[in-house]
C-alpha cells in the first residue's frame, strides 16, 4: 500500500496544479425511472492572479428537487470523497485488504478493499474498492460510498454508492474524469432512487506566467 499511497500523493499534488471544470447533476427518480426533479451546478476550479486556488461559478445552481434535500455532507462528498485519493497522510485512516486481480478499463489491476479504521465526529470517509494498475500503481477506478450515514430522530442523511473513473491526463498522472451513481436510498419515509453525475473536464496545467481573464 505504501507504493499506492506514494502514487496517489503525487497525483493529488499534480492535480492541485491544474484548472478544470466540474459539472454536478443530481436527479431524483420514481420507481419507473421517470425523473421527478434535478439539481445542477457548474463551476471552474481556477487560480487567482496571486496564484491562490479558487472556484468560480459558471452557472448558478438550479434545483427542482421535490423529495431530496442536498446537505453540507453531500457537497463535502462531491469535493472530497467522490474524487477519493488515498494519499500517504490518509493511509493511517484506513484498513486495506487485497481482494484479487481484474482487468479494468483495459488496465491489468489489483483490487484493494479500503475501509475506515474508525470515523470521528464530522469526518467524511470512503468505504469501497480501488482498482490499481499493476505496472505503475496508479488508481484507475474507485467504487464505494461516503460514510457515515446519518440517522437521527429528526434527521436522516443517506448517500449513494458511486463509481469514479480516472484517466491519464498528462501522460503521467491519473485524474478523475467522471463520477456516477444510480442507487435507491432506503429512507424511513420510503425508498428514493437517485442518480448522480459529476464530470471533471478541460484539465489545463496552471502557469504563473499565464494571463487570467474574467468574464463580466
Amino acid at each position: 500500500m505504501r507504493r499506492v499511497a506514494e502514487r496517489e500523493t503525487e497525483d493529488r499534488a499534480a492535480r492541485d496544479q491544474y484548472t478544470y471544470r466540474q459539472t454536478v447533476i443530481v436527479e431524483e427518480m420514481d420507481s419507473r425511472g421517470i425523473r421527478l426533479g434535478s439539481y445542477r451546478e457548474m463551476r471552474d476550479i481556477i487560480f487567482l492572479p496571486n496564484s491562490e486556488r479558487s472556484e468560480r461559478m459558471i452557472e448558478q445552481p438550479s434545483s427542482s428537487l421535490k423529495h431530496l434535500l442536498l446537505t453540507e455532507e453531500d457537497f463535502r462528498d462531491i469535493r472530497e470523497v467522490q474524487p477519493f485519493v488515498l494519499t500517504s497522510d490518509q493511509l493511517r485512516l484506513y484498513d486495506t485488504r487485497f481482494r484479487g486481480e481484474e482487468t479494468m478499463d483495459d488496465v491489468e489491476c489489483w483490487v484493494l478493499q479500503v475501509r475506515p479504521r474508525q470515523i470521528l465526529d464530522r469526518q467524511r470517509l470512503f468505504d469501497g474498492l480501488l482498482w490499481v494498475g499493476k505496472n505503475d500503481f496508479h488508481v484507475v477506478r474507485a467504487e464505494g460510498r461516503a460514510v457515515p450515514e446519518i440517522r437521527r430522530a429528526k434527521q436522516e442523511n443517506l448517500f449513494p454508492r458511486f463509481t469514479t473513473i480516472r484517466a491519464q491526463v498528462d501522460s503521467k498522472h491519473w485524474f478523475p474524469v467522471r463520477t456516477f451513481a444510480d442507487d435507491t436510498l432506503q429512507f424511513r419515509t420510503g425508498p428514493q432512487r437517485i442518480r448522480l453525475s459529476i464530470l471533471y473536464n478541460n484539465y489545463k496545467r496552471f502557469s504563473a506566467d499565464a494571463t487570467v481573464r474574467y468574464e463580466k
